[in-house]
């Protein structure tokens, strides 16, 4: 049973649906190797759920995630360190490996391996009151899975400038960067997100893992494009969706979700 994530999954009767995946740390949501684990832990079990069709990572209205449990940190060796790098850098990027639409609705404070987390998510929706930021540089450490993620998001220079100064960003600069894609009022960003998370509900399962497969892909996109467009010529909305295309035109598929 997990203690500070909880994984709410599609309810009722309807095939598909959204899933919440919630940090619950209070008051402030560090993220301390439990709770990391226990987020890839919940994102596994996404990836095994054929009823999801997307997913919104969320904390509370308060705050998305304060960022790292500098305390537990304090008290790490070298050794120690060196044993569980891997499996913190793993975790950190869970979302990244879920196949559906992610999108991180966050609230208050979003820094350190919060922030970290939300850059794996496909999607970053923020109230116009957030403080963002990578400020580990601050506690003589550096962000531990994020700086790549952050340099392709917004480009090597302001990436840079954010890691090496660990300065907090504030909304209206976070979008200009491309480090979040929509700003709204404070009481708005979980609506918004579970919004722009419930228009995949009826799509084309298939189709969307696969295009997030190739961004994923990076550098060898071209390569993973050709077998993923390919191997969507088994897929039953394929079939659908061409057919209904010839049919009726652009818009007119009613999709399995297989």
């Amino acid at each position: 049973m997990a203690e500070f994530v909880t994984l709410e999954l599609p309810e009722g009767d309807a095939a598909r649906g959204v899933a919440v995946l919630r940090i619950a740390r209070p008051p402030m949501n560090l993220l301390n190797v439990q709770l990391v684990r226990e987020l890839a832990e919940a994102a596994d079990a996404v990836v095994a759920n054929p009823r999801v069709a997307a997913v919104v990572v969320y904390g509370d209205e308060r705050v998305f995630s304060a960022g790292d449990d500098v305390a537990e940190l304090f008290g790490l060796g070298s050794e120690q360190a060196t044993a569980m790098a891997a499996d913190l850098q793993h975790s950190l990027g869970c979302l990244a490996r879920i196949p559906q639409p992610t999108v991180a609705a966050i609230s208050g404070y979003c820094l350190g391996g919060g922030l970290e987390l939300a850059l794996g998510a496909d999607r970053r929706v923020i109230g116009d009151n957030v403080k963002l930021g990578l400020p580990q540089i601050k506690t003589g450490l550096i962000p531990l899975a994020g700086i790549r993620r952050l340099a392709l998001l917004i480009g090597p220079g302001p990436a840079k400038d954010l890691v090496y100064t660990g300065r907090f960003v504030e909304p209206e600069e976070a979008k200009a960067l491309g480090l979040v894609d929509e700003v709204v009022a404070p009481d708005d960003v979980y609506t918004a997100a579970m919004r722009w998370a419930r228009q995949f509900v009826d799509g084309p399962a298939r189709a969307l893992a696969a295009a997030k497969a190739v961004f994923e892909a990076g550098p060898h996109g071209l390569d993973r494009a050709r077998g993923e467009w390919s191997g969507l010529f088994t897929t039953q909305d394929r079939l659908i969706g061409t057919g209904s295309y010839l049919a009726d035109g652009p818009c007119s598929a009613q999709f399995m979700g297989r």
